[in-house]
């Protein structure tokens, strides 16, 4: 049963991974529709990454062939994001965010910029992040860097 009309959730995306892909899901089974923003390359750059990341199409593509593997396109809205807040300070009809441990600090911030807008806050969901083989948190900076894989399987021993 699904708990709201429309839920959000961002992120960079790149190197689409397990994480990622549960972040994902679990915006879907509490959305009936979900908008999706995603990084722009410019915003990328502001954020300071400890690694390269994969173009803005790149990243897109990738997001447009999951959802569709995943039979999901029909509900989802992707849209360019320019900074951490987006549409969700301004869209009176986003009802939920679903952010990770790692990025729920933007969320409370996001709810608070909503109320100077007079707008009802955000039901915040936070997931966990996704442990990889060696229990630490999957992430496109440790796939980068070639110690794990996109499921979160070691690639060398440390």
């Amino acid at each position: 049963m699904k708990k709201f009309r429309k839920a959000a959730v961002g992120g960079t995306f790149d190197e689409l991974h397990k994480g990622h892909r549960h972040l994902l899901v679990k915006a879907f089974e509490i959305g009936e529709n979900v908008l999706i923003g995603l990084c722009t390359d410019e915003f990328v750059k502001k954020m300071g990454k400890p690694h390269m990341t994969a173009s803005y199409e790149a990243r897109l593509k990738e997001l447009q062939a999951f959802l569709k593997k995943s039979s999901l396109s029909d509900k989802a809205e992707i849209i360019p994001l320019n900074n951490p807040y987006g549409k969700t300070i301004t869209d009176k009809c986003i009802e939920a965010l679903v952010v990770s441990e790692e990025t729920e600090k933007i969320a409370v911030k996001i709810n608070q910029k909503r109320s100077e807008a007079q707008l009802p806050p955000l039901e915040i969901v936070t997931i966990r992040m996704v442990p990889a083989e060696n229990y630490k948190p999957i992430s496109t900076t440790r796939i980068r860097k070639g110690e794990i894989d996109r499921e979160g399987h070691l690639l060398k021993n440390l």
